[in-house]
This record gives C-alpha cells, structure tokens and sequence, in this order.
C-alpha cells in the first residue's frame, strides 16, 4: 500500500486586507491606536482536504484566483493555514518563483551554491554536480556574470537545474514548464517525467490541460477556495473544459 506523502486536512486560509488608503506608516499607526482601521476578511481556501500518496503526480487546475498557488505555499511551509492541518513525509523541494532565492550582484555560479543551500543542498554536493547543473541550464560562460543581466529565460534556466538536480521525495510545481524556449520546455518536461518515474510525489499546477492529462495520475480541481471535483484526469479535465 503506498504511503500518503502529503495529508491536506480542512485548510482555510483567510487574509485581511486593509480598505483604507494609507499613505504612510505615521497614518497607519494613528489610525490603528484609534481603533479606525478597516479590513475586510478574504478567503483563499476554505475547507480544502485531499491526500497525495508516494509516487503519485497530483494536478491542481482552476482558473486564475481559485486557489491554487495559495494551496502551493501553505503546503510548502510558506504561508501558515489559518484552519486545518498538512502533513508532508519527506523533503520537500517548492518550485514556486523561480530564482526567488537569488543574488542578483552574484554571478550564475555563486548564486548556485547560495540558492543550492537554501534548497537544502551541502557545498560537496553542488561541487560535485556543478558541471551537470551548468550543462543543463546551457549558459556556457554566461555562468561567471552576474545574473542582474540575465534575461527572465536565462534565470529561469538555472533555477530550474538547480531544483532538480537531486531526486526529491515531495516536488512542488507551479507552472515550471512553460520557461525558457521550446526546446528547453521538452527538456524540462523530460527531466520532470524522469522525476516522476523514478518514484518523486510531484504535486503539479499548470494552466495548460494538455500538460495535466499527459502527466499526473490524479486531479483536484480548485474554484473559489474549494474542492469542485477530484479524480482521474481524463473526467476532471474534461469536465473542467466543457465550464470553460
């Protein structure tokens, strides 16, 4: 029986945004000491529960504001849920903002050793895959200038070989493929199909339902903070194109 990876259990996340417009930090304080600030609660999930167990690709679909990158960072630790609980088994590597991690007065290289050990990774372990993270992201000599001048493709590039160098047991994916240029697309598809294959949980949002159907096992689709339909991909995605 395979192993629940990552237990989502009754999230609620709600924010509070503030509708009075501040202009500076004095007015916020004052009007806060007076009592005379206004927020209105926003919720971004609400009662969301599935499970994803080892070695399964789950697909979160939904359209813009349903959800979906918000499930991504609490799942990952990075916003905290306001109700409910998630478990995750095994390390987790999130690729949600690629290059978040970055220097930009850095060069290519020491950005690898800077965002490698933020990922988790040891020094010995990045020199020993420097030159296969480098080949990958094919910047050549651009690796020694500092990534301030590197186009949103480039970044991408590396950002993306450094996350996947290692074969992790959770991999979190928001929208990963669509990087670089045609060819380096397929050359990340087969890099994550390699990941999947060789037993990593992949939890996977991507706004192109052709991607979804071709590569997770499992579908949950979000609307409005909530669970609309889970299940195979074929009848979720099907379902979800005919509401359009």
């Amino acid at each position: 029986m395979n192993q629940t990876m990552i237990e989502v259990n009754d999230v609620t996340m709600q924010f509070r945004m503030n509708n009075d417009k501040i202009m500076s930090l004095k007015e916020f304080v004052t009007m806060a000491l007076r009592g005379r600030l206004h927020y209105q609660e926003f919720t971004a999930l609400e009662h969301v529960s599935f499970t994803v167990k080892s070695g399964e690709t789950l697909g979160l679909i939904g359209h813009n504001g349903a959800g979906k990158s918000t499930m991504l960072k609490v799942i990952s630790g990075i916003l905290k849920p306001t109700k409910g609980s998630v478990v995750c088994c095994g390390n987790v590597v999130p690729m949600l903002e690629l290059g978040s991690g970055f220097d930009m007065d850095l060069t290519g290289r020491e950005n690898i050793f800077l965002n490698g050990a933020i990922l988790g990774y040891s020094e010995e372990f990045l020199k020993e895959k420097y030159q296969e993270i480098v080949e990958f992201s094919e910047l050549g000599q651009f690796i020694e200038v500092p990534i301030r001048n590197y186009s949103s493709g480039m970044l991408a590039r590396l950002a993306f070989s450094i996350a996947t160098v290692v074969r992790p047991e959770i991999l979190i994916v928001d929208e990963i493929l669509s990087v670089g240029d045609a060819q380096f697309q397929e050359k990340s598809k087969k890099r994550m199909l390699q990941l999947m294959g060789g037993g990593t949980t992949v939890l996977f949002v991507s706004h192109s339902i052709k991607q979804i159907r071709e590569m997770c096992s499992r579908v949950v689709w979000l609307e409005r903070g909530q669970v609309r339909m889970a299940g195979q991909p074929e009848e979720i995605c099907a379902a979800y194109e005919n509401v359009g």
